[in-house]
C-alpha cells in the first residue's frame, strides 16, 4: 500500500502535524512516515507557526484547539506562506460553523477525531472535487459518546463534577462510565 502511495505524494512529501496531544502526534508523525511522508511535529500554535514561516511544507494536519489558541491561525499561516499546501484540519469538536470556516481559510478537507492514518492520508491526498470514500469502519455511537465524555472529562482536568455540570449528567452516572473500559 505504501508504494501506491508514495508515487500520488510527489517530490516534496513533507508533513507538518499540530496537535496538542503528544502520544496522538507521535503514533500519527510515525504512521505518516511508513506512508511515505517526511514528518514535523509541533505542540502549539506558536510553533506551528513559526515553522510555516521558516519551512512550509507541501502537507499538514492542524488540529483545531490547541492550549495556546486556535489552530485555524496555523491554516492561515501556511496559506499565506505557502498556498498549494495541502492541509487538514482534526478535531475532537466537530461542528458545521468550524467545518465551514476551516474550509473558507483554505483548508483542504475537515476531519473529527480520532481519525486513524489512513483515513488522514486519504483527505491529504484526495484530488479534485471527488468525496473521500466513508470509512470502512466508522465508530459505533456507544464509541463516539465515549469519545466526547472522554474529551470534556479532560478538558475539565479530570474533575468528576466539572465534566458531569457540562456534560447535564449525574455525577454517579458519570462515575460509573469511567470506571468502565470503552466500547469499541
Amino acid at each position: 500500500m505504501a508504494e501506491d502511495i508514495t508515487a500520488d505524494l510527489g517530490p516534496d512529501r513533507t508533513l507538518l502535524l499540530v496537535d496538542d496531544d503528544e502520544p496522538f502526534v507521535k503514533r500519527l508523525a510515525r504512521a505518516m512516515e511508513r506512508r511515505g511522508f517526511i514528518p514535523e511535529t509541533a505542540e502549539s500554535v506558536a510553533a506551528g507557526k513559526a515553522i510555516a514561516q521558516s519551512r512550509p511544507p507541501a502537507y499538514a494536519v492542524v488540529d483545531l484547539r490547541l492550549e495556546d489558541g486556535n489552530g485555524l491561525d496555523v491554516v492561515e499561516a501556511l496559506r499565506e506562506r505557502r498556498p498549494d499546501c495541502r492541509i487538514v484540519v482534526l478535531t475532537g469538536y466537530g461542528a458545521i460553523a468550524t467545518a465551514v470556516a476551516a474550509v473558507k481559510i483554505g483548508a483542504t478537507d475537515y476531519l473529527s477525531k480520532p481519525a486513524d492514518a489512513n483515513d488522514v492520508t486519504n483527505a491529504l491526498l484526495c484530488k479534485g472535487e471527488s468525496m473521500p470514500a466513508p470509512p470502512e469502519n466508522p465508530m459505533s455511537a456507544d464509541r463516539v459518546r465515549w469519545e466526547h465524555i472522554q474529551r470534556v472529562y479532560e478538558m475539565c482536568d479530570r474533575n468528576v463534577s466539572e465534566t458531569a455540570r457540562r456534560l447535564s449528567m449525574h455525577r454517579r452516572t458519570l462515575q460509573r462510565i469511567l470506571a468502565k473500559r470503552g466500547p469499541k
